[in-house]
C-alpha cells in the first residue's frame, strides 16, 4: 500500500513588529542634523529663510553652492526613514487592536511630513545649480518654496503623526500618560507653526515642534509595545 504525503509547506517568518521604530526615528534625526550642521560649518552661516533680506539670500546662494547641495542631500535622505516610521507605526497600532482613525491619521501625517521634507530637499538642490543664482527672482521664489515645504509643510503633518499615535496609545494604555500628554502638546505646537505663513514671529515654533517631535518619536518608538499588554482593557474602537 502506497501513501502520498503532501509536500511540506514553506515556512514564512513573521515580523509582527516591523522595523524598529526607535532606530528609524533616530536615523531620520541624525540625517537631518548632519545636513544642518555640515552645511552651516561649510558656509559659516545658516540656511537663509525668505524673511531675510534679498541681498543676504542672494549672497548665500551665490557663494555656498556646495553647502546647499549637502543640506539638500541629507534633508532628502532624512525623509525616507520618516516615511517608513509612519507606515510601521500605523501597522503596529492596528496589530495592537487599534481601530480608531488615529492609526490612519498617523500614517497620512507621517507620509505628508516625509513627502514635503523630500520636496524641500529637491528644491534646495535646484537652488545649488550654477544657472539659478543668475536670476534673483528665481532664487527668492525657490528659497520661499524650500522654506514652505521643509518648514510648515513638513512640521504641521509631523504633528498629525504624533497626535495620531499619542491619542489612541493613551486610550489603549499603550504608552505612559505623561508621554501621550507631551505628544499632544508638541502636536499642538506643530499645528500652530503654520501661522508663520502669516507672520514670521511664529517661525520659532518650527524648530521647537520639529526637534521636540523627533525626540518624542524616538521615545514613543522605544516604549510602544509589539503585543498588547495584559490587563489593558478592551481595544479602543
Amino acid at each position: 500500500m502506497y501513501t502520498t504525503e503532501a509536500p511540506p509547506r514553506p515556512m514564512h517568518r513573521q515580523f509582527p513588529g516591523g522595523p524598529p521604530l526607535t532606530g528609524l526615528a533616530a536615523v531620520s534625526t541624525v540625517l537631518f542634523l548632519t545636513g544642518l550642521i555640515a552645511s552651516t560649518a561649510m558656509a559659516g552661516a545658516t540656511f537663509p529663510s525668505p524673511f531675510d533680506s534679498g541681498a543676504s539670500i542672494l549672497a548665500y546662494f551665490h557663494g555656498h553652492q556646495d553647502a546647499v547641495k549637502v543640506s539638500a542631500f541629507f534633508q532628502f535622505a532624512a525623509a525616507v526613514p520618516l516615511a517608513i516610521y509612519a507606515a510601521t507605526a500605523s501597522a503596529r497600532l492596528r496589530n495592537l487592536g487599534i481601530r480608531a482613525p488615529g492609526a490612519s491619521i498617523a500614517f497620512v501625517g507621517g507620509a505628508l511630513a516625509a513627502a514635503f521634507l523630500a520636496i524641500s530637499g529637491v528644491v534646495s538642490w535646484a537652488l545649488a545649480q550654477p544657472a539659478v543664482p543668475a536670476s534673483p527672482p528665481l532664487v527668492r521664489a525657490l528659497c520661499a518654496l524650500s522654506f514652505a515645504a521643509g518648514g510648515p509643510g513638513s512640521v504641521v503633518p509631523l504633528g498629525l503623526l504624533i497626535a495620531g499615535l499619542a491619542v489612541p496609545a493613551a486610550v489603549g494604555a499603550l504608552l505612559p500618560r505623561w508621554l501621550a500628554a507631551t505628544g499632544l502638546v508638541i502636536a499642538v505646537a506643530a499645528e500652530f507653526s503654520s501661522l508663520c505663513l502669516l507672520a514670521d514671529g511664529f517661525a520659532y515654533l518650527l524648530p521647537a515642534a520639529r526637534f521636540g517631535g523627533l525626540a518624542w518619536l524616538i521615545t514613543a518608538g522605544a516604549l510602544l509595545p509589539k503585543i498588547r499588554p495584559a490587563g489593558t482593557g478592551p481595544n479602543p474602537a
